[in-house]
Formats: C-alpha cells, structure tokens, sequence
C-alpha cells in the first residue's frame, strides 16, 4: 500500500469516528492528517522526479556508452579507415609493422607494408597526406646488405 493509501485510510478512520474538528484534539488530529496528505504528494512527486532523472542518466549513460565504443573499438574494428591505412591491432603478428611520426600532428601512424608500397598515408589524426620514396628505401638496404 502506498502513502498516499494510508493517508486516505486515516482520513476515512478519522470521518468515520465523527471526529469534532470544533474541539482541541479533533484539531490536531485533523491537521496531522492534512499534513500526512501534504508529505505523501510530495512523496510521490519525488519519486516520479526521480524515476525521470534515472531514465535521463539511462539515455546519457547508454550515449556515452556509444561514445566510447566508437572512441575506444576504434582500435579494434578490423576496418581500414579513408586513408586505407590500418591501425596497429590490426595486424597480423607475422605481417611486418612501419610507424612514421606525422610532421603536421607529431602523432606516431603504424601501418602495414601494402600501405608502404602504396608510397603514401593520411594520417588519421589530422589528415595530413604522408608520401614516401621506396626508392631511398631499396637502396639503403642494397647497401646494409
């Protein structure tokens, strides 16, 4: 039973004994019970204010979920993003890894040998196109080896 139920019984309990509201003690019975009404609607008014900020903090809590997946699975999605070049989870173990620093951003940008071949990247951070020269490449190992 609700408060706002147990208040309308002791109002009906109080009607129902022909209380005198003229005398003292029919008075104050009669204010206490109209003060105990007062405190049950707020009550209730409470609780559906709070049922509306838990179904608030729900909706934020489930945005904030999405947020984050997109924020933080990015790492972990498999997918090549626009510039074609992957992020470090991505690869394979056996597949050989190459890290640049970006110039523009100062962000480090792994990517896979298909990308190096490619002979450039976009660098997911800023967007800055990165252009290499395997030509420099081939001769420096031609002359380590």
């Amino acid at each position: 039973m609700e408060i706002t139920e147990k208040v309308a019984y002791l109002k009906g309990l109080a009607e129902g004994m022909e209380l005198d509201t003229e005398k003292k003690v029919g008075k104050l019975l009669s204010a206490i019970i109209d003060v105990l009404d007062d405190i049950a609607l707020e009550l209730e008014d409470v609780k559906d204010e709070q049922s509306e900020l838990a179904d608030g903090l729900d909706a934020v809590s489930d945005d904030l979920e999405d947020v984050e997946n997109v924020v933080f699975d990015e790492w972990d999605d498999g997918d090549e993003d626009d510039g074609g070049e992957y992020y470090y989870d991505d690869l394979d173990e056996d597949e050989e890894c190459y890290a640049t620093t970006c110039p523009t951003c100062e962000e480090t940008i792994y990517f896979d040998e298909s990308i190096l071949e490619d002979g450039e990247v976009l660098c997911p951070n800023c967007g800055e196109k990165l252009e290499f020269d395997l030509e420099d490449l081939d001769a420096d190992e031609e002359d380590g080896e």
